[in-house]
């Protein structure tokens, strides 16, 4: 089932390229573009979660230390779908445009984990992915009673939306993972997966419709103990496709 595919380095910076480009229409394979940045992650088994995914091409891109550089590509328009692992805390008024420009063209979007925590002073993030982690006066890696997260958890996941596409062939399941609480869930959000950890901010996962475009955001994917869930890659590869189809 493993498709391994070649890494080049393109001429931009800080951007792997897998596979073939995103240009090439020839196949029928999703484009993905995946951006990642201001957060740290296992890369090569992070990555590897996209290499084994069978049906999509992807491009990895970086926004490097500053600010929100993904969205400044010539080809941003043309991918299906882009997937955010990214936490940058900045965003220009110009890359804004080129983002909210994603979902005039019905580009899909998965949003993972702590991209939950981006752009804490722009609203508009928040409504289109339909929540946020809120950072206690901008400053990351404040824990308390009211917003926090803790690693190492076994966290029990339940299925709420048996029919839904993301969850196809799912049931119930135990994942080692990172939980958060004291998220913010936006009220025109369809809640798919939750979990009945006492801790835990609840749903784990939800969809919306921003524009033409479908979006899915999921809680999970901390680490390698995630990365290698069969259930975590069956979420995200399923989102992906889901989030294909424009509306």
């Amino acid at each position: 089932m493993a498709l391994v595919c070649a890494m080049i380095v393109v001429n931009e910076p800080l951007t792997v390229v897998s596979g073939q480009s995103a240009r090439d229409s020839s196949s029928e394979k999703i484009n993905v573009l995946l951006v990642t940045g201001g957060h740290g992650f296992a890369t090569n088994g992070f990555l590897q979660v996209f290499k084994e995914n069978p049906e999509i091409r992807f491009t990895h891109a970086d926004h490097g230390k500053m600010g929100a550089s993904v969205y400044d590509r010539d080809d941003l328009l043309k991918y299906d779908v882009v997937v955010l692992y990214d936490m940058p805390k900045t965003i220009s008024d110009e890359q804004k445009k080129k983002f909210l420009s994603l979902f005039e063209k019905g580009i899909g979007l998965v949003v993972l984990h702590h991209a939950l925590v981006s752009y804490q002073h722009w609203p508009d993030y928040e409504r289109i992915i339909g929540g946020r982690y809120p950072e206690a006066d901008g400053k990351s890696g404040v824990v308390s009673s009211e917003v926090g997260y803790e690693h190492d958890v076994d966290m029990p996941v339940t299925i709420l939306a048996k029919d839904h596409p993301i969850t196809a062939g799912l049931k119930d399941f135990v994942i080692h993972d990172e939980i958060y609480w004291g998220f913010r869930v936006g009220a025109d959000v369809t809640p798919i997966i939750t979990t009945t950890h006492p801790k835990s901010g609840k749903p784990l996962a939800w969809t919306r419709t921003e524009g033409k475009s479908r979006v899915f955001y999921l809680q999970l994917g901390h680490g390698p103990s995630a990365y290698t869930n069969s259930n975590f890659r069956t979420l995200v590869a399923q989102g992906i496709r889901w989030a294909k189809t424009r509306k």
